[in-house]
């Protein structure tokens, strides 16, 4: 069994993440006497709740990194065979409602993108579950031209909110962090402030990760 205590630096976290390297997904089940789901359709987040289970994550739902006292985010990220990310990655929820004075620097976006620990899954549709198997983690800081594209991305996105211009948050707004709906179905309303500022009720957002900006980030980690 692993040692899901949290650990105590970047590299003892490193470690643990190393040595799932090779293996597939149905083998770190059988090991660890996990439920490996049939299909991860509905249960879309199980390969990312496993990951943070082996390594000893702490921060579960709240609204901090996955290692909040390492300021590491834990991103599982499944991949073809060409390494070229399979879809994009969701970061976090978008605040709808008095977000005024909320900045990049105190975002929650920031702090979850900050430094990302990312563990890459060859996942091709046609591969079974238990036959998917994981690849070398590799440790991501945001260059300044990174970072300065995600700040204005959000920036953008949290005037379009704080304007009530959801409608405008579209599937090609955006060059690396896109804003898509994020709920079980579509009864799961919330507020939101609406075009003549009054409110309403919208289906919640979430920040995501444009696969081509994943893309990039792991090929030049990959060097």
């Amino acid at each position: 069994m692993p040692n899901t205590s949290p650990p105590m630096s970047i590299e003892e976290l490193l470690q643990r993440a190393e040595a799932l390297a090779g293996f597939s997904l149905g083998e770190l089940a059988d090991h660890n006497k996990a439920n490996l789901p049939p299909n991860l359709l509905t249960e879309k987040g199980w390969v990312g709740q496993f990951f943070e289970h082996l390594l000893g994550a702490t921060a579960g739902s709240l609204p901090e990194p996955d290692f909040p006292h390492l300021g590491v985010e834990l991103k599982s990220i499944p991949i073809n065979e060409q390494g070229k990310p399979l879809e994009s990655t969701f970061v976090s929820v978008v605040y709808l409602m008095n977000q005024q004075h909320e900045t990049w620097e105190t975002s929650l976006v920031k702090k979850k993108l900050s430094r990302v620990l990312w563990i890459p899954v060859l996942a091709p549709r046609s591969l079974p579950i238990t036959q998917r198997r994981v690849g070398m983690p590799l440790l991501w800081q945001p260059t300044p031209e990174q970072e300065s594209i995600l700040r204005c991305d959000w920036e953008e996105t949290m005037e379009k909110v704080c304007m009530g211009k959801l409608g405008e948050l579209n599937s090609r707004f955006g060059q690396a962090l896109q804003v898509r709906p994020k709920a079980a179905n579509s009864k799961v309303l919330t507020e939101a402030i609406g075009p003549d500022g009054e409110i309403i009720k919208t289906l919640p957002r979430g920040f995501y990760l444009r696969s081509s900006f994943t893309q990039q980030v792991l090929k030049s980690l990959s060097y």
